[in-house]
């Protein structure tokens, strides 16, 4: 079956997300403890987590 252009286009956006992520653990080392920390916790505030997004996606209605 072949996929619509709106499930390609989340596909995009989910490879950016990734793109993102790997950013992250590139410039993390080189952060202080205190810094490290700060976006820690910044980032377990952010909404929606990626759970919420693979719930949704489970979601069969």
């Amino acid at each position: 079956m072949p996929l619509t252009g709106e499930a390609i286009r989340m596909m995009n956006y989910a490879d950016d997300i990734g793109t993102t992520l790997r950013r992250l653990l590139v410039v993390l080392p080189s952060l202080p403890p205190e810094e490290r920390k700060r976006v820690r916790d910044y980032m377990m505030h952010v909404e929606p987590t990626m759970a919420d997004v693979l719930a949704a996606l489970e979601d069969k209605k």
